[in-house]
Parts: structure tokens; sequence; C-alpha cells
């Protein structure tokens, strides 16, 4: 009969023998090859004299890139966990708006992923998007997501893939050429998911708000020009304001920019938006309070 110690000593070189599938070095990395790029030209997308000659380097033509988030109160899916973070508004997208304010959407089906996408476009039946974080390690980027990232009365990963399949597909700085010949499969979509919330963190909508005495209340509204000057104060353009409720109801931000770059690590240009906002100029907004069983505390 072996000792006690022999037998500890054996359970340690086997735990020391099993490969530690978490460490850095296992996630693969999922960066484009830009290399091509540092020959070109860097310019502001839609600032350009001269088409662009590569496209992985400068967004087009969608080159008016919006991030935009939601103010939401509830989830309809608190029971199954589905709740709102504490302190923070949640991510609505990363949008490749043509120059011109017109858009593309839906722009290579072989990337297709949306399990609902409108009519004319084939519906996704398999894996979620969500299995392609976890095949890449990216455990933290899905525990993000969770927190940052809500759907509402559906599950979030159906919201992930319905904004990669509209919008990703259409910015040219994600195309699958741009990631080179070693290129693997879903590479792209956790690349598009790490730079909306890179463009997410740019604009942290709640904080900007409430340093300015704008914070969510049930019994104390604001007017359109009060929330517009507080994040033009510190963000130096206006973004578009959505409302609902007839224009009374905050409920969404939108925040356009030119990108010096490429819309993955580019520098962001904020610009005034050019889509008028539907909050009403006249009538008190109301920045409701949350359901108190519908957000839960997260770290930023």
């Amino acid at each position: 009969m072996q000792s006690a110690s022999a037998v500890l000593a054996l359970l340690v070189s086997a735990v020391l023998a099993v490969p530690d599938t978490t460490s850095f070095s296992s996630v693969p990395n999922t960066y484009p090859n830009f290399t091509a790029c540092l020959s070109e030209p860097s310019v502001y997308s839609c600032e350009n004299t001269t088409k662009i000659a590569n496209t992985c380097c400068s967004p087009t033509p969608g080159g008016l890139v919006l991030q935009t988030q939601f103010w939401s109160t509830w989830t309809g899916l608190e029971k199954q966990g589905q709740k709102l973070p504490k302190g923070s508004w949640t991510i609505h997208g990363l949008w490749p708006d043509n120059c011109d304010g017109s858009f593309e959407q839906y722009c290579d089906f072989t990337r297709q992923y949306d399990p609902a996408p409108p009519a004319g476009v084939p519906a996704y039946t398999g894996p979620g998007v969500d299995t392609f974080i976890k095949e890449f390690g990216r455990l933290d980027l899905l525990e993000y997501m969770d927190n940052y990232w809500i759907n509402q009365g559906a599950p979030n990963k159906n919201f992930w893939a319905h904004e990669f399949s509209k919008h990703a597909t259409c910015t040219s700085t994600f195309d699958v050429a741009c990631y080179g010949s070693s290129y693997k499969k879903n590479q792209d979509v956790i690349n598009f998911f790490d730079a909306v919330i890179r463009a997410f963190h740019q604009y942290p909508t709640y904080d900007l708000l409430a340093s300015a005495g704008i914070v969510p209340s049930n019994k104390t509204s604001y007017s359109l020009q009060q929330i517009e000057n507080a994040l033009k104060t510190q963000t130096s353009a206006v973004p578009y304001l959505g409302c609902i409720n007839n224009g009374t109801a905050l409920s969404e931000v939108w925040y356009f920019s030119h990108v010096y770059g490429t819309e993955q690590y580019g520098t962001y240009k904020t610009l005034d938006s050019t889509t008028p906002s539907t909050c009403s100029s006249t009538s008190p907004i109301w920045y409701h309070e949350r359901t108190a069983t519908s957000e839960h505390e997260v770290r930023k």
C-alpha cells in the first residue's frame, strides 16, 4: 500500500501534467493582416480625395461609422438571467453607413448567421455565434457581451448574429480577404465583436450624462437640449438621440464618426448626427429608471 505522501505526490504530478487550456498562449489571434496598408496613405474615411486602393485599409464605401447604444428598462428574459448592466447603457452595434448617409445590409450571405433575418435573406440554422467565441477560447469576450450587449425578448446571441450579418459583412475592413492566407473560420466574427466593444468604450453614455447631473429618474425630466449639450461637451459633437412614447422617453443614442485607419483599430473623429432626433424639442424628455429586477451589478 502506498503511503499518503506518495499518493499526494502522484496527484500533484498528474495535475501538473494536464495542459493549461486557459493559458494566454492557447488563445488564437484574431487580428487581420494589414501589412499592405503600411504602403498606403492613411486618411479619415469619407474624406479621401481619391478612391481607396486597398479597401482593407479604410472602411469604404461605408465610412460614416455609427457606434450605437440602447437605454432599455427591461429585457423580457430576466428569469433566464438576461439582465441589464447597472450604471451603463448597452451596446446596439457598429454600423457602416455610406458617406452620404445611405447604407447597405447583409452584404455576404456566406457569412449570414442571423436566425431571423428580413425577407429575402436566408435564415441561418447552424450553431449560434456564441459557439464561435468559445471555439476561439474567448470566454472573456463572451462574458463581457452577455453583460453589455443585451437583446430584448430573445437570446443575446441572436442579436449579436444579427449585428454581424447585417453590418460587419458590409464593412470592408472585416472582409475575409483582409485576414490573409492564414484566415481561420469565424476569425472575422470575433474581430468584429472586439471592435464593437472597443468603440463602445469610447462613448460611456451613462457616465457622460451622469457627470452633467442627468441620471435616470421617474420624477425628474430633462430637455433635449440639456441631453445633447451634456454629450457634446465631452465628445465635441451632437449624436443622434432616439426616443419612444411620442418622442418623450429616451431610448437610443448613435455616435457618428469618420475613422482614421481601419474600423478595428483606427482613431474615431466624432461628427454631428446626420439623422434628426426623434426626441421632442418642446416636451420634457424622460430618462426612465430601470425595473429593479431587470438589472444587476457588473464590472465595467
